[in-house]
C-alpha cells in the first residue's frame, strides 16, 4: 500500500460526511500519494436508501476496449424494481457501429459485423435513443447502475461527440445524476480479496445468478443485483445518499488507481498509467482497468 501522507478534507453533504483526500484529475505521477481509504459517517440514516426502490441497470457491448476509439454494438437500460422484476421502461438496442466487428469482440458477445449490419439501427440515431434513455433515469431520480462505469460511459460520450450529440457533461441532468458502480464499491468494501473483479467474479462472489452473461440486458440485471446484495452486505452502503456516495466513488477509484499503478511500476511496468477519474474518464489507461 502507498503511504498516506496527504491531508485529508471532510466533504459535508446533506446525508453524510466524506472524509477524503482533495481529488485531483489527469495521469498519476510516479511518487503520488493517496489519502486513506474514505469513511462515511451517518447522522440519521437518510429517509430513502438508494438501493430499496427501482435501479436502472446500464451496459454496453462493444468493438474493443480503448474508449475513444471503440464502438457500441448492442446496449440496455433495464429498469428493475426492488424485487428484481423487469418494468416496462427497459429498452435495449442493437446498432450497426459503422465499422468491422473484430473477431475476438464477436467471440465475447456474439454479434457478428453481418448481423449488426443488417439488423442493426444507425449508430447515430440509437446513441442518441441511449442518451435520452439515461436523461430520463437521471432526471426521475433513479440510480443507475453501471459496473465499470468509466468505461461504459467514457464510451458513450466518445460516441456522442462521434455523432455531434451533447457531452455527457454538458447535460443538464449530468450534475444531479445518481451512478452506482459496483466494480468500485466491491473494490472499497472487500479490497484484499484476490482474484479478478470482473462482473462475472463479483456475481460468484456475491451469489448473483449470470445466465445471460456477455448480454447487454443480462449483465445490466447481474450489475443491479451485485449492487443490491453489496448494499445488503454492508450497511456503510446500504444507509449512504446519493451525495455522499458518489463523493465516495471518486475517491475509492482514485486511491485503487493510484495504488494500483504503483504495483506495476514496481512490478517492471515503468510507463504504466492508470486512469483515476469517474465516472468519466480524463485519459486512456494503459490496460481496461476492470482486466484484473
Amino acid at each position: 500500500m502507498v503511504p498516506a501522507r496527504t491531508r485529508v478534507a471532510a466533504i459535508k453533504s446533506s446525508t453524510a460526511t466524506v472524509i477524503s483526500a482533495p481529488i485531483t484529475v489527469g495521469p498519476l505521477a510516479a511518487g503520488t500519494v493517496c489519502s486513506p481509504p474514505a469513511r462515511l459517517v451517518f447522522a440519521p440514516p437518510p429517509p430513502a436508501q438508494l438501493f430499496a426502490g427501482t435501479l436502472v441497470g446500464f451496459d454496453t457491448e462493444t468493438t474493443g476496449i480503448d474508449t475513444a476509439t471503440a464502438r457500441i454494438v448492442t446496449a440496455a437500460l433495464v429498469h428493475l424494481d426492488p424485487s428484481g422484476e423487469q418494468l416496462p421502461a427497459t429498452r435495449s438496442w442493437l446498432l450497426d457501429p459503422g465499422v468491422d466487428i473484430p473477431a475476438e469482440a464477436s467471440a465475447i458477445h456474439g454479434i457478428s459485423t453481418e448481423h449488426a449490419r443488417t439488423h442493426g439501427r444507425p449508430a447515430a440515431l440509437a446513441i442518441a435513443e441511449i442518451i435520452a434513455g439515461l436523461r430520463q433515469c437521471w432526471a426521475a431520480g433513479h440510480p443507475t447502475v453501471i459496473f465499470n462505469a468509466s468505461y461504459d460511459l467514457s464510451l458513450l460520450d466518445s460516441e456522442a461527440r462521434r455523432h455531434g450529440l451533447t457531452p455527457l457533461t454538458d447535460l443538464p441532468e449530468w450534475a444531479e445524476a445518481v451512478i452506482i458502480d459496483p466494480l468500485v464499491i466491491d473494490r472499497f468494501v472487500d479490497r484484499y480479496r484476490r482474484g479478478k473483479r470482473t462482473l462475472d467474479a463479483a456475481s460468484a462472489v456475491y451469489s448473483v445468478p449470470t445466465p445471460d452473461a456477455h448480454n447487454a440486458t443480462g449483465d445490466s440485471i447481474a450489475a443491479v443485483a451485485v449492487a443490491r446484495a453489496i448494499a445488503h452486505k454492508y450497511p456503510l452502503i446500504r444507509n449512504a445518499g446519493a451525495e455522499a456516495l458518489r463523493s465516495s466513488q471518486v475517491e475509492w477509484q482514485r486511491n485503487w488507481a493510484i495504488n494500483f499503478q504503483s504495483y506495476l511500476r514496481s512490478r517492471g511496468e515503468a510507463d504504466a498509467v492508470i486512469d483515476s477519474d469517474w465516472p468519466l474518464r480524463a485519459g486512456a489507461a494503459t490496460r481496461a482497468p476492470n482486466a484484473v
